[in-house]
């Protein structure tokens, strides 16, 4: 697939998560041919398809298909997954299933423990959906500072919030960095990590630019703060990823040269 081939791919599945969400946004993109160009073109779909659902605040069990087809199986159904805490839930394809606690918007319901799954196809995944979230949330602070004037001032003058903006961009682009170089287990662990501290990071420092009305249910941060919230548990936390990467390194004696990393 080339370059135009791929920004052709990519407007049409921003347009079709723009449109739908959950089981209609499942439906329109099995039409679009979701499964084969999974097969086909992992390295494609995943990346640019994961980060889309985080940019436009879309959702769909997409990560149930990336999972069934790492462990050769059949894509359109659902299976458990770890979360953190030890608990496991199941993404349902159904709608009716959604209320989850923290984002009602994701059909979750909490299961037995279950099989394992490959946690690091898993983890990048929800890496490019935390990246896009996250880069959701700037992009919506961003736009307040530059629109919002204080004290007879754009609040984007002020260099507090710049500060903020700037971090949030520098963690969100390290991020970016360690999911594109994740090529094995360890990589994808890493790499999960960084980006759900990148994308509470950015929830963190957007909500301090955005103020009060970053609260309101009329604005669109809590639900990207609530998804980001969410995502970051799933397969799990950036805290327990981080502890795990260090009983990893400590037992085997070394840790891998910064290249690899």
């Amino acid at each position: 697939m080339d370059a135009a081939e791929r920004d052709l791919l990519a407007e049409t599945l921003r347009k079709t998560m723009t449109a739908a969400s959950g089981q209609a946004l499942d439906s329109a993109l099995a039409d679009l041919g979701w499964a084969e160009l999974l097969a086909e073109q992992p390295d494609i779909a995943v990346p640019l398809a994961f980060r889309l659902l985080g940019e436009t605040g879309a959702q769909a069990p997409l990560l149930n298909d990336v999972l069934l087809g790492a462990a050769g199986r059949p894509l359109g159904g659902t299976l458990p997954l770890p979360y953190t805490g030890g608990t496991w839930i199941v993404w349902e394809r159904d709608d009716s299933a959604a209320g989850a606690a923290l984002d009602a918007e994701l059909p979750l319901r909490s299961v037995a423990a279950g099989a394992p799954v490959q946690l690091a196809t898993g983890r990048v995944a929800l890496g490019w959906w935390l990246l896009g979230t996250g880069r959701a949330m700037l992009a919506l602070a961003r736009q307040h500072a530059v629109d919002r004037v204080q004290f007879g001032r754009p609040l984007a003058s002020f260099q507090a919030v710049r500060h903020r903006l700037a971090e949030t961009l520098v963690v969100l682009d390290g991020a970016e960095a360690t999911l594109v170089a994740a090529t094995d287990d360890l990589g994808a662990l890493l790499a999960k990590a960084a980006a759900g501290q990148a994308a509470l990071t950015a929830a963190r420092n957007c909500q301090q630019v955005l103020g009060g009305i970053g609260f309101t249910a009329e604005h669109d941060l809590h639900r990207h703060v609530r998804r980001a919230m969410v995502l970051d548990g799933l397969l799990g936390s950036a805290r327990e990823l981080t502890r795990e990467a260090g009983a990893l390194l400590r037992a085997g004696g070394s840790a891998p040269r910064l290249v690899h990393l």
